[in-house]
């Protein structure tokens, strides 16, 4: 059982390839959260929202706005639920809703660690996602055979330490991909 498991891509990047259909996902890094027989879960974590900041967002919560709070960037983190708020964070910091998939990195949706983190008292490094991608039973294994995406290991250093513009070749790197002999084909002779 354990070996099966080891095949699953919680904790891994996935890298959009050239031959991405889906517009939403071009160039996009995603972190898997969870993938399992069920199905996978995961966030885009290179393509900043620009229309919309953390300041308007702590306006629309329960937060104290009457102090400064931190010019932080948001993130489109998929096409789903756009409206709810995860935070990808480094793993110095763990409460009672945190999981850790692996890569060193964290995943919370409470309301304090948002208040942590527009005051400077959050985790060190974090990444506020607003959405997120999923996959059906076996979507995600088929697109991956499409050459839809790639498989790279996930770090802090990729997600949190990597300007967005360059994370996609970082990743592409990471798997000792050349991009101008990359084809978007896959299977043909």
């Amino acid at each position: 059982m354990e070996d099966f498991e080891a095949k699953y891509l919680t904790g891994k990047c996935l890298i959009a390839t050239p031959s991405m259909k889906d517009s939403s996902f071009e160039k996009a890094v995603i972190y898997v959260c969870t993938h399992s027989k069920d199905g996978a879960m995961g966030f885009v974590v290179n393509k900043k929202i620009k229309e919309f900041s953390f300041a308007d967002l702590a306006m629309q919560m329960p937060i104290d706005v009457s102090k400064p709070i931190m010019p932080i960037d948001l993130y489109q983190g998929g096409p789903l639920d756009k409206v709810r708020g995860f935070v990808l964070h480094s793993t110095d910091y763990m409460s009672g809703d945190s999981i850790e998939p692996g890569g060193g990195i964290a995943i919370s949706s409470s309301m304090d660690i948002l208040t942590e983190i527009a005051f400077g008292s959050g985790p060190k490094e974090n990444l506020i996602a607003l959405g997120y991608a999923s996959w059906a039973p076996q979507q995600l294994e088929k697109e991956i055979m499409q050459n839809c995406w790639m498989v790279a290991e996930a770090s802090p250093e990729l997600i949190f330490r990597t300007k967005d513009e360059e994370k996609w070749n970082k990743a592409l790197g990471s798997l000792g991909i050349d991009l101008a002999r990359f084809s978007g084909n896959s299977g043909h002779a």
